[in-house]
Order: C-alpha cells, then structure tokens, then sequence
C-alpha cells in the first residue's frame, strides 16, 4: 500500500516512520510513504501556500490552488483504489471502522491541514472524505497523518508478525463465529511476575483451563469498557444490539 502525505513541514517526518510497525512494513515494501512538500505547487518567490479569509477573521488559510495542482499531479488519474483525506478538526471521526475500510485501498493521499484552516472548496470538491482523529484542535494534520497510517499499516497482511494480534485489539472486528462483542475493548493483559507487591494476576488466567481463560477475557473486556467507556455499551443499545 502506498501512504502520500502532503504537507508544507516534510521533514516532520523524520523519523516517525522508521520505528516500530510501520517502518518494518516500510522495510519489507509492504508499505511506502512519500512525503510531499505543498510549496513544491507554487509559483511565486515566496512559495507563499497560505492567505487571509475571506469575510475576515484571525488567522490564514491555506489555499486550493496548490492542493489541487499537487494532487492532480500525484494521481493524473483517480481510481476507486485511492482516495483523497482532508485531516481536519471539522471531519468525521477516525475510528477502527474507518482504518479497516481504508486498509482495502491501493493508496492514500493525505493532505495535513494547517493554519486556521484548508479553503473549503478542497473539502468540497479534491477530498473522498475529511477525517478528525479526536474532537480536539491540533496544530496541524501532521501528526493526524501518522496516526491515519500508522492504524492503517498494522491491519494490512502481513505487517503484523501474528495476524490474530490485529483481531483481539480494542475495537476490532472479531472473526465469526467469535463470541467477542464488536466495539468493545481488549481485555486486559498480564505478565510476570505473578505477583507484584501483592497485586496478583487473576487465578483463571493461570489455570491453563483455555475455554475459562476465554471466558474471563470475554466478561473482563465488557466490564473494562463499562468502566472507562460506557459511551460504547449505550451506542451499542441506541443502536437495538443487546448487551453482551
């Protein structure tokens, strides 16, 4: 799969990639990113990517000319395999569900936000869809375009060393015939020692019994989420599914 992000700030990206999941991946060619600079798509002295709202008001906005030069130049030609990202704090919420649908395409342009904000004919117009990562402001969609492919890459085959581990995460989909709900969190994890400073590890967990261990993971992921999520067992109930 092929991650472009386009950005005025490329050398964010210094590192951030090279890590962990996602710059294995990179090292296998299971995944590419290509880093794009937006002022690479100007054509006065300054590079100048940004300028006043219309209407007025405080800040700059970035302007469609050069978004829509760049990615008409990456991709001449659009495909239902690749789609267009506006990362912005006004789009959809990026979710489980989302990252899931985008690992089934070929490529993803990304175009990071900055500013006040993108001119709206981007969104209308260049965009398939406009994603926030939370419902809150960040300074710009750099570090939202990590998250994107970061959550992305690890649910595509073969990135992860054990496919099961992208199954039993929080909000995954399990796979059927599994009694885990979807939606709810992961069931929490234990390791050694047994014992720490008289915390012990839960008795079944330690039984070696694995339909019990199943069980317990199943009744302790529902309470966890109950505890520090309950926003998802209501959305479960609005929504006519029964509470597991």
């Amino acid at each position: 799969m092929v991650f472009h992000v386009l950005t005025i700030f490329p050398d964010f990206f210094r590192g951030p990639f090279d890590y962990g999941v996602v710059g294995r991946a990179a090292t296998a060619g299971q995944v590419e990113i290509r880093i794009h600079d937006l002022r690479n798509w100007t054509f006065d002295r300054h590079r100048t990517v940004d300028d006043r709202p219309f209407g007025g008001g405080e800040g700059m906005v970035l302007k469609p000319e050069p978004i829509f030069r760049a990615v008409e130049d990456i991709w001449p030609g659009r495909s239902p395999g690749r789609r267009v990202i506006l990362l912005s704090a006004q789009g959809r919420l990026f979710d489980q569900d989302a990252a899931r649908r985008l690992s089934g395409c070929a490529e993803l342009l990304l175009i990071c936000g900055r500013y006040e904000g993108v001119d709206e004919r981007v969104a209308e117009h260049l965009a398939d869809e406009e994603l926030s990562i939370g419902n809150f402001v960040l300074s710009g969609g750099e570090l939202a375009a990590a998250v994107v492919i970061d959550a992305v890459s690890r649910l595509l085959p073969g990135v992860l060393g054990n496919a099961r581990s992208a199954v039993a995460e929080s909000f995954a989909a399990p796979p059927e015939g599994d009694p885990r709900p979807l939606g709810f969190f992961d069931a929490p994890h234990y390791t050694r020692p047994a014992d720490f400073r008289g915390w012990k590890v839960p008795e079944t967990l330690l039984s070696g019994n694995h339909e019990e261990i199943r069980r317990w993971r199943l009744r302790a992921a529902i309470d966890k989420t109950q505890r520090s999520r309950p926003d998802l067992l209501t959305g479960r109930a609005a929504a006519g599914e029964p509470r597991a």
